[in-house]
């Protein structure tokens, strides 16, 4: 019968001492190293990263929102779905119900493109797009992709899916 293999044993207690130390620090070099490189590898092409954020967005409460309506005007929220800027959605509540008659716009006018992006005039519901025109809420344009959600008649949502595919 062959003598059991030497087991490999630190004989002195500072190489006990140090060497799991000098072990551990090395195993967190290349964890970070790994996780170092992956970022990089991910953030070479930013431009096409356009999933940063949720795809529903939470406004609050319904009763707050359509107070905050009635009294200054619709809600302008500047790009909640990519970050280029191309998106701007103007949130508007028709109605005094406040779980019913929500909508939503992009901020430009419907006979312009997104590059037209219009300004709200201060508590009221109309606008000044590129051109200097004066428009009302209903000469935005109406979104195909984004969808205003309400649930259990409280909570206010932008749906951000609607033709995502998911």
């Amino acid at each position: 019968m062959a003598p059991p293999a030497p087991r490999f044993r630190l004989r002195s207690p500072l190489a006990r001492a140090v060497v799991p130390v000098v072990a551990g620090l090395g195993f967190f070099a290349l964890l970070f190293l790994s996780l170092w490189g992956a970022a990089s590898l991910i953030s070479r092409n930013p431009e096409r990263i356009t999933n940063l954020g949720a795809r529903i967005f939470e406004v609050g409460s319904v009763q707050r929102a359509s107070e905050s309506v009635k009294k200054s005007g619709p809600i302008l929220y500047p790009d909640l779905r990519d970050p280029d800027g191309t998106r701007s959605i103007v949130l508007d509540h028709q109605g005094d119900q406040p779980a019913v008659g929500w909508r939503v716009f992009y901020a430009w006018p419907a006979d312009r493109d997104a590059n037209c992006i219009a300004k709200q005039i201060e508590e009221t519901s109309t606008f000044t797009d590129c051109e200097g025109r004066t428009i009302d809420i209903e000469d935005l344009a109406r979104p195909t992709d984004v969808r205003p959600l309400v649930e259990n008649r409280k909570t206010l949502y932008i749906d951000l899916r609607v033709n995502d595919g998911k």
